[in-house]
């Protein structure tokens, strides 16, 4: 995982992600609505959010929990510029590798939507997290299963290592109660694979490889992509895979 090419993949994609990110969005709204439904008010006097980005999740959570204090995080530095609208003497913005940070401690939730995919290690952060959380706290996040974008993985043969739901749940039953775990697949449109591709940029959703595009990939891979994964409407499909997890700590 090249954490150098993912940040400066997301930092160019900064001012165009939130118009753009639709299935990021979706995902955001079930994320928040999972929390005010398993997650009680108690939880909410001290939150961190890894790998907030644009601030999409960041503020549909602030409006339907109104934490005490919450620390952001990104591995952009240049996502502050794009949450100033929300930062102040409660809301602190931290910016860094999650993996590798010393977050602070006591922390009632944890939240993390859409990030965890793009870690060397989630099972070490997971239990990183669990020593963060005051006893009963929350963990909550999103993910993405091994059917993400299987429609540019099929072709490119470039893509993240996923965790299953099943390897998700072996992992974290350690150190959390699990209290609701579901997977859903997302089917995008669009008019041509170069719009699948523009919209990967657009969201700095474009794979771990590096490779230069030389005008002969591009055409092989419209041809290929519309060959596969054609619609009725002649339109063509992408696939997101997210999975969503709210887990408690289990008291030491």
């Amino acid at each position: 995982m090249d954490k150098g090419l993912i940040r400066r993949r997301f930092a160019r994609a900064a001012s165009t992600y939130s118009e753009r990110a639709d299935a990021q969005r979706r995902i955001a709204e079930q994320m928040t609505r999972l929390i005010v439904r398993y997650v009680p008010r108690s939880a909410y006097r001290n939150v961190l959010e890894v790998g907030c980005g644009t601030g999409v999740f960041t503020r549909m959570l602030l409006h339907r929990t109104h934490p005490s204090r919450l620390w952001l995080n990104d591995i952009c530095p240049e996502m502050e510029n794009r949450l100033t609208d929300v930062l102040n003497e409660r809301i602190r913005f931290c910016a860094g590798d999650a993996e590798q940070m010393d977050f602070p401690g006591n922390q009632g939730l944890i939240a993390s939507c859409s990030a965890v995919q793009w870690f060397d290690s989630p099972e070490r952060f997971f239990h990183r997290c669990s020593d963060l959380l005051t006893d009963n706290g929350y963990f909550s996040f999103s993910t993405f299963g091994k059917q993400n974008l299987c429609e540019v993985a099929s072709i490119t043969g470039n893509a993240l290592e996923y965790r299953s739901l099943e390897e998700l749940k072996d992992t974290l039953r350690p150190h959390y109660e699990l209290l609701h775990v579901s997977e859903e697949l997302i089917h995008l449109s669009f008019p041509s694979p170069l719009d699948v591709l523009k919209h990967l940029q657009a969201t700095g959703v474009t794979g771990v490889g590096s490779q230069r595009w030389t005008k002969g990939m591009l055409t092989d891979f419209c041809d290929r992509y519309s060959a596969a994964y054609r619609l009725p409407d002649r339109n063509v499909r992408l696939t997101y895979h997210p999975i969503y997890i709210i887990a408690k700590k289990i008291a030491s």
